[in-house]
């Protein structure tokens, strides 16, 4: 399977963006920044860019991108459930579980947010810990903090 990737400057730092001929295959954050960005004609890539620039700039609420999911039945089933969590709103674990249908799985919920490589766009940054907290988050809790706030004022929920 033919890869492509490239990278985004966000608002939070840079974000390496992946896509097969499928779909987008990863949105994630480093830390470094890319000692060299290649230009790129991938469409699924170009259509990424347009709309993260969309949702950081413009007040984009949703995307609509052809992912590539990979993951066994019960992450692609946690994924689909985080992508219906409105914009600007967040879930715990817990409640991600029962709407999966599976109300003792949180943990294994957690788990599954955790593999998920396609951040942002499946949105593991809206899901909190059953006290309230803010708990871990592969791109750090400081951008989780951040994402959950550019939501709630674009949202107009201060």
């Amino acid at each position: 399977m033919q890869t492509f990737q490239t990278f985004y400057h966000s608002p939070i730092g840079w974000i390496q963006l992946e896509a097969s001929n499928e779909g987008i295959t990863g949105v994630n954050f480093t830390d470094e920044q890319p000692s060299e960005i290649a230009p790129t004609d991938q469409q699924y890539l170009l259509e990424c860019i347009q709309q993260l620039d969309g949702y950081f700039k413009s007040g984009r609420r949703s995307f609509s991108l052809t992912l590539n999911l990979r993951g066994t039945r019960f992450q692609q089933s946690v994924w689909n459930a985080l992508m219906q969590v409105p914009f600007g709103e967040i879930r715990t674990y817990g409640q991600i579980a029962h709407t999966i249908g599976n109300p003792k799985a949180a943990r294994a919920v957690g788990l599954a947010n955790n593999r998920n490589r396609i951040g942002i766009i499946i949105p593991c940054h809206r899901v909190i810990g059953a006290n309230g907290k803010l708990t871990g988050y592969a791109g750090g809790l400081w951008r989780k903090e951040w994402l959950l706030k550019h939501e709630r004022e674009v949202a107009g929920m201060h």
